[in-house]
């Protein structure tokens, strides 16, 4: 027995996603196990006696990525921001605050600053790296400077009151 992959994914989505979030601990790694155990029974030959079969080995499937994903070198490798930040050096106090408020600014944009400021790549090279254009590259720039600009005057506001 074998039941459509639509229709699994429909029914088992959210007790999937549960059983993963209890494991991982964070919905982004969540998502892409039940992503990939949905994956693994549609492409699976194996077939099942019964429903309750279908949902046992699912949970099992989502449990063991989940697993999987917790054991991972990336995961085992990561730091916290804050951890990360300490074994960095900055000469200042500002140029500390600095990078932090770079690193808050939306993905996009802290790449190209970050690039720009900090590896000193031109805006011909980081077209390349990122494989977008120039123009593109020159846009995230003036856009990413401008949010860090708006974020920083906040800061500065608030230190002088």
């Amino acid at each position: 027995m074998k039941i459509d992959t639509r229709v699994i994914m429909e029914k088992y989505k959210d007790n999937l996603f549960s059983a993963a979030f209890n494991i991982c601990g964070n919905a982004a790694d969540a998502d892409d196990v039940v992503q990939d155990t949905l994956i693994q029974y549609h492409t699976t030959d194996k077939q099942f006696e019964n429903e309750q079969h279908i949902r046992a080995w699912l949970i099992r499937v989502a449990i063991n990525k989940a697993k999987n994903i917790n054991m991972s070198f990336w995961r085992r490798s990561s730091v916290p921001l804050e951890e990360y930040m300490e074994n960095l050096s900055f000469e200042t106090t500002e140029e500390k605050d600095l990078f932090k408020s770079v690193l808050k600014l939306p993905e996009k944009y802290r790449i190209v600053i970050h690039l720009f400021y900090y590896e000193d790549y031109s805006v011909r090279e980081m077209a390349e790296i990122l494989h977008i254009s120039e123009s593109n590259v020159k846009v995230r720039l003036s856009r990413g400077r401008k949010l860090l600009r708006e974020v920083l005057k906040g800061e500065w506001i608030d230190n002088d009151e």
